[in-house]
């Protein structure tokens, strides 16, 4: 089962991806175009050229995982637009992004801080 925790490692892919690609043909973008190993346990989110769906690559010890989320209506209304291939998410920010929201202008409490 693919397990969202707060500890969990997030990387949106900020170019889209070909849709038409599998797990092997988003684990190869994983590894060439964001520097990462697909096989780290990390959460992986690709969008399609349109912004209609999003997919999520994960790799859980045994096999991997490959969800499609495809928008009823509309398009996402948030994407990066960076120079940088990749950039990281909180789960928090992936639920947001998820329900079609802007993961960065939500104002969220810190992910850590020390106790005093």
């Amino acid at each position: 089962m693919l397990q969202l925790t707060p500890q969990s490692r997030v990387f949106l892919a900020c170019e889209p991806a070909d849709f038409r690609r599998g797990i092997d043909g988003l684990a190869a973008v994983c590894r060439q175009r964001l520097g990462e190993d697909p096989m780290d346990g990390a959460i992986f989110v690709f969008r399609n050229k349109r912004g209609t769906s999003l997919k999520l690559l994960s790799y859980d010890g045994q096999g991997f995982w490959l969800c499609q989320k495809r928008l009823s209506q509309g398009r996402l209304t948030w994407w990066p637009s960076t120079p940088q291939a990749r950039e990281r998410l909180s789960a928090r920010e992936l639920q947001i992004l998820l329900w079609n929201g802007n993961p960065k202008a939500v104002e969220l409490a810190e992910d850590w801080r020390r106790v005093a």
